[in-house]
């Protein structure tokens, strides 16, 4: 069995769902009638949006155990954003209906032209990496070694106010 590290994301209204948090709420029914066994969810967070959209995300995470290989657990997600209405032409990053995208897999790293992970930029993202180390705080990055509270951690940490320059 393979375990998986899904992001869910919707900034959009679902005429049958309703608001985005209703979304996810339906996406996890889905997830669990395309065989997918979820392990542990994270609790939903708000988020702003990456990118032209100017709506509010609902993010949040889940561990599915599946015996999927990652590109077939990516069609099958694919076909799921799809029945959500979602469509691959929009613009990047805009706002959308339902986003799962596989963050980390039990199996390490994989690289094919549809599909990287560890995800790219999850290491760059509260709205991932919160919800994420509330259900795994000791899952490692691959290709870091750190575990997901420690990127957590180093994402959020304050930043020191830098001193002004002499002149």
């Amino acid at each position: 069995m393979q375990r998986y590290l899904i992001a869910l994301g919707s900034n959009r209204w679902h005429h049958r769902h309703g608001a985005p948090r209703g979304t996810l709420a339906a996406a996890l029914v889905a997830l669990r009638g395309a065989g997918l066994t979820i392990l542990a969810e994270a609790p939903v967070v708000s988020s702003a949006p990456v990118g032209p959209s100017l709506r509010t995300y609902a993010n949040g995470a889940v561990v599915v155990e599946t015996r999927l290989a990652p590109p077939d657990l990516l069609a099958v997600l694919q076909r799921i954003e799809a029945a959500f209405g979602r469509t691959r032409r929009a613009r990047r990053w805009s706002a959308r209906v339902l986003d799962l995208d596989i963050v980390l897999w039990s199996g390490g790293c994989w690289a094919d032209p549809q599909l990287i992970i560890p995800h790219l930029h999850f290491r760059e993202r509260d709205f991932v990496l919160g919800p994420a180390r509330h259900i795994r705080p000791e899952w490692r990055d691959p290709l870091t070694g750190l575990t997901l509270r420690q990127l957590h951690a180093r994402l959020t940490a304050p930043r020191p106010i830098p001193k002004p320059r002499p002149r």
